[in-house]
């Protein structure tokens, strides 16, 4: 995979950049697994599990511990539909079996490779992500849907020249296999995108030729299809987005018709597909994470205090942060067991990743742990399956 490439300034930090390099699945499967994918092949129209109804044998299937899960996507095609749709993790939620898992993009210490890595809720590593399809890019979107992680869009450089994406690639958790969906109808990089009510939106960025956009547009994933949305009052890029009690919000990044960074927050209502302006965002943003329903944010200009964000009355709350464990003022965001992970940009060898768990008791909220990914971190994101 070739190392982070320098492609436009106008990139918001951090740029990111997706390995190429295969890495093959770690799991193995016994002889007589092969035995039993062998025997239920040869009827895969008989019931998914012999001898009991359909409903009791989805539920048997759905208890299986998750790193079972793509051993068992090759037992049959009703078994692999079933891991692939959205019922299955709903019957692993409705049981109590979800498992909450981490996937990092990483980067080595000199920022010229990167790869996922995958992490449980005590830091074990389970497995590398197989290579995703397509050329490596920068000034991507991630969003997670249905426990299915969507990198869309961003900015590649083929024989020397760049181009912004449509491209959207799908990663299924469950089956550690990619495919591609439905590209966007505006090729984008730089980028706003969020899930919200089971649809993910993409707004704003920069689009060919590297002119700002205020376009926007949302993803069904039942029809696999891109429909274009009311544009944004003006564009903006190098700006995020998050969901809340079913509105999108769209902050922090740059605006032509503002000198600097924009404090503006774009919402956007899908019951009356129109948007509405708050006043009171954040500019300059390097980290962002959704906990419950509160957002985090930390600022380039203050990277030692976190900015909480109440969407119930559009308050901000500022909490320091320690010097426990690093001393550094850069840091990237991760969810576990409803904690905040602060992952350091600093190659510390004995960095304790610090964590803020907003439910503690007052006094307590700061901790440390060993969690920690084995590269430097570029982004994160929390997939329960």
């Amino acid at each position: 995979m070739p190392g982070i490439f320098a492609v436009n300034k106008r990139f918001s930090e951090p740029n990111m950049c997706l390995s190429n390099l295969v890495q093959e699945d770690s799991l193995t499967r016994s002889k007589s697994s092969h035995h039993l994918i062998s025997e239920v092949r040869d009827n895969d129209e008989s019931s998914i599990l012999p001898g009991l109804p359909d409903d009791v044998a989805k539920y048997c299937l759905a208890l299986v511990p998750r790193s079972n899960f793509p051993s068992m996507g090759g037992v049959s095609k009703k078994w692999r539909s079933f891991i692939k749709s959205k019922e299955f993790i709903t019957v692993r939620r409705l049981a109590g079996v979800l498992e909450e898992w981490l996937y990092i993009l990483t980067s080595d210490s000199e920022g010229k490779e990167s790869h996922w890595e995958v992490l449980d809720c005590l830091g074990q590593k389970h497995r590398s992500l197989p290579a995703m399809p397509g050329p490596g890019k920068v000034g991507f979107g991630v969003v997670v849907l249905n426990g299915k992680l969507l990198v869309m869009a961003g900015y590649s450089v083929i024989d020397g020249t760049g181009s912004p994406s449509a491209e959207v690639y799908q990663y299924d958790s469950c089956l550690n296999s990619w495919s591609r969906l439905k590209s966007m109808n505006v090729a984008r990089y730089d980028f706003a995108c969020a899930e919200v009510n089971g649809l993910i939106y993409a707004v704003g960025g920069y689009g060919m030729d590297g002119e700002s956009l205020s376009s926007a547009e949302v993803y069904d994933p039942d029809t696999n299809k891109w429909t274009v949305i009311e544009s944004l009052r003006r564009p903006r890029w190098g700006c995020f987005a998050c969901g809340f009690e079913g509105k999108l919000y769209v902050m922090g990044g740059r605006s032509s018709f503002t000198i600097g960074n924009s404090k503006c927050v774009d919402v956007y209502n899908p019951e009356r597909h129109s948007w509405c302006e708050m006043k009171n965002g954040r500019v300059m943003v390097t980290a962002h994470a959704v906990l419950g329903k509160k957002l985090f944010c930390m600022e380039w200009k203050n990277q030692r205090k976190l900015a909480i964000f109440n969407p119930n009355d559009n308050s901000w709350k500022m909490v320091p942060v320690p010097l426990t464990g690093s001393s550094s003022i850069g840091f990237r965001f991760g969810i576990l067991d409803e904690k905040l992970l602060l992952f350091s940009l600093v190659d510390e060898p004995g960095y304790q990743t610090l964590i803020y768990d907003p439910n503690a008791t007052p006094g307590l909220e700061w901790q440390t742990s060993e969690i920690k990914p084995y590269g430097l971190c570029l982004c994160s994101v929390t997939i329960k399956a």
